[in-house]
């Protein structure tokens, strides 16, 4: 039997076998040439807007290799002088418009701008700038964002829409005044934006990044009079070492540990610790709801930017997330509780810093419910990649130094709190938990294969001791929101939901380590954390004495009156961008002949099109000679998203409103307030 010749491509001069690659530029790499990209991410839609990726194809001329489909026999060639200058011609203009303050930037060293240009040899700039300094956005908690070092590549505004379905950013304005912008150019902080940071992740550039808090820990770390504790989150320990050059994945924990005692940490705690504790708190909430057929699904409540989302999204379901706190401020919780009478000093003098994956920990501490008589649980929120850089500014060299180990007791914790980093994690961890609750015998076996793996949904059947469950796990805001109708709209059933807002859970946070190749850094990451899991003598947070003498001492049992005041919280609704509405066609001279007309833009009625709402009003106000008389406005949120698109005519508002309703109520408005007007004077 005659074996079927493969389908190839010439690459620069070497076959290169078609084995369904999207592009031209999978297979370009598959052939071992890294060719450059700032907006080319395999996990977000095909944009072309760097075209860096140019390739001379024989017979069709330059082509963009990422939004051009392989067909076999092409001649491909990806290092001509013509495609050399070109590429060139692309960095040197960007550049010219760039902030080049490079040293002084977070992402010197890890910039692909830099990186790229470097690769190119350019070492001149022919170009002039025409750039004008725009002022730093520092609203936000959890990051920050500088347009003056955006190069437009599209990559941030992609994964906000595509993968968490929030559209806190966007494009705006046209040609050289092209910009990236929250809604109507206000501040990040005052939008949406959950604060997950992933546009930081693939940002190419310094124009978003994760807010640092370094100073302000050093500074505490300084201070003779305070003590400064720590606690590390799993996810990091598997991560850091990324920075330091290591292979993907390696676990550090030993030597994250020595690093920050000799940093001047005076104690270092294990998040994973009150991840056992958030186990079997959140286990049994979801056994008595389970048991009484109340308030299901039960959705986890670990993550900060989902609680966020389901705040300003979902505020019908808030009744039916978890209460339990997150480890982070479970652990904050407890240090300040127990930590001042156990050293003989004042709650003010104890500075709770957490380092963690994630950026939206940051928010989060920063919550009015988190505060214990106006002082924070957790003072401080340091990312992975701030770590590191604090690491390296002591001179220390991570690789090289002996491990120590993590202060007891809220240092020692069972392999049920360790996967808590990855996508599946806390669920499993319930599982291992309800198994020993209900059946009065912990897992032989405690690993439940059939929750692990990378699609952004797993539904999954299960059974625990003769209690059937089904259980729905899932990453990514925008898959979330689908899982969130269909449970509204009764297409869904299940009994619990763990929501991960960052791509893998948290092993993926923005404020992890960050390059091209996430993807496989997220899988051995990972791998990792389930390795550690395994190596651990204990699996099941039931198992750590520690959390028991921790009940004994100060909590009296799971879910009892003062584990309730210090592990648990509750949410409210919460607005999706600020108080002030903003003027689109605005009247000449505004007075009481003027009448009012707020579309609401918010997400739920942007995505029912009160944005062609907007237009046509203004199109209609300008051609009818309506601006002396109606004035229009763009609102944020009438706190009616299932009604929407949402308009206030005056003080009328008129929901699942059209073009021409509006119109209609505006006429039947101006007509009273003529009626009225002619009325007093005739008074």
């Amino acid at each position: 039997m005659m074996k079927t010749p493969s389908a190839t491509i010439t690459v620069d001069g070497r076959p290169v076998t078609i084995e369904g690659e999207r592009n031209l530029l999978e297979l370009v790499r598959k052939a071992g040439i890294d060719l450059p990209t700032f907006c080319y991410h395999s996990d977000l839609s095909v944009y072309g807007a760097c075209r860096l990726c140019l390739v001379d194809v024989e017979g069709r001329g330059i082509l963009g290799a990422c939004s051009t489909p392989p067909e076999p026999g092409l001649v491909v060639r990806t290092n001509t002088q013509e495609l050399r200058e070109i590429r060139k011609i692309s960095i040197e203009l960007l550049l010219a418009n760039h902030d080049r303050e490079c040293t002084s930037c977070t992402r010197s060293g890890s910039c692909q701008l830099q990186d790229i240009a470097r690769r190119l040899g350019i070492t001149t700039i022919r170009y002039r700038s025409i750039h004008q300094p725009k002022p730093v956005d520092t609203s936000s908690p959890a990051l920050t964002r500088d347009p003056n070092k955006c190069v437009l590549c599209g990559d941030c505004v992609r994964f906000c829409d595509e993968i968490q379905g929030i559209g806190a950013i966007d494009f705006a304005y046209r040609g050289h005044e092209a910009a990236v912008l929250p809604a109507f150019g206000r501040d990040l902080g005052a939008g949406e934006c959950i604060n997950c940071g992933q546009c930081a992740t693939v940002c190419p550039t310094g124009a978003l990044a994760p807010a640092s808090e370094i100073d302000a820990v050093w500074k505490a770390i300084h201070d003779p009079n305070t003590v400064v504790v720590a606690q590390i989150a799993p996810a990091v320990r598997v991560a850091i070492g990324e920075q330091f050059g290591s292979d993907y994945g390696l676990n550090t924990t030993g030597q994250v540990v020595a690093a920050m005692k000799r940093m001047g940490f005076n104690i270092v705690y294990d998040t994973s610790f009150t991840a056992d504790l958030t186990v079997i708190e959140e286990a049994n909430e979801f056994i008595a709801r389970k048991t009484k057929g109340e308030r299901l699904p039960l959705f986890t409540s670990c993550c900060p930017g989902w609680v966020k989302f389901a705040e300003q999204s979902f505020p019908q379901l808030l009744g039916n997330l978890s209460s339990c706190r997150s480890p982070q401020q479970m652990m904050g919780s407890m240090v300040k509780h127990t930590l001042p009478a156990q050293l003989g000093r004042e709650r003010k003098d104890i500075v709770m810093v957490s380092i963690m994956p994630c950026t939206a920990k940051k928010f989060e501490a920063r919550r009015p419910e988190f505060r214990t008589a106006g002082s924070p649980d957790v003072d401080f929120v340091l990312t992975t990649q701030e770590l590191a850089r604090m690491i390296e500014e002591s001179g220390l060299a991570l690789n090289k130094l002996h491990p120590a180990s993590f202060d007891m007791p809220m240092g020692f914790k069972t392999g049920a709190g360790v996967i808590f980093g990855n996508s599946g994690g806390v669920t499993e961890a319930v599982l291992r938990y309800a198994v020993g609750k209900i059946t009065g015998q912990n897992p032989v076996d405690p690993e439940f294969e059939e929750i692990r793996g990378e699609q952004a949904l797993r539904i999954i059947r299960t059974e625990v001791g003769g209690l059937e469950l089904k259980l729905a796990i899932v990453h990514g805001l925008a898959k979330a929101r689908e899982v969130m109708n269909q449970i509204l709209d009764g297409s869904l059933t299940v009994d619990l939901v763990e929501v991960m807002a960052c791509p893998g859970g948290c092993i993926g946070g923005a404020g992890q380590p960050v390059g091209r190749d996430i993807a496989e850094r997220r899988r051995a990451r990972t791998e990792s954390l389930y390795n550690a899991d395994r190596l651990l003598d204990l699996h099941c947070s039931q198992e750590n004495h520690f959390v028991n003498e921790c009940y004994q001492k100060y909590l009296d049992e799971p879910g009892s009156r003062e584990s309730h005041r210090l592990l648990h919280t509750h949410y409210h609704h919460r607005r999706r961008a600020g108080a002030e509405d903003i003027a689109l066609a605005k009247a000449k001279e505004l007075g009481d002949g003027v009448l009012t007309v707020k579309v609401c833009a918010g997400t739920g009625c942007f995505l029912r099109n009160s944005q062609a709402i907007i237009q046509g009003l203004m199109k209609y106000v300008e051609a009818n000679d309506l601006d002396d008389k109606v004035q229009v406005q763009a609102s944020f949120c009438f706190e009616m998203c299932g009604e929407g698109p949402n308009v206030a005519v005056g003080e009328s508002i008129i929901s699942h409103a059209t073009l021409d309703t509006v119109i209609t109520a505006i006429h039947t408005e101006l007509a009273q307030m003529s009626t009225g007007s002619v009325q007093a004077d005739a008074c």
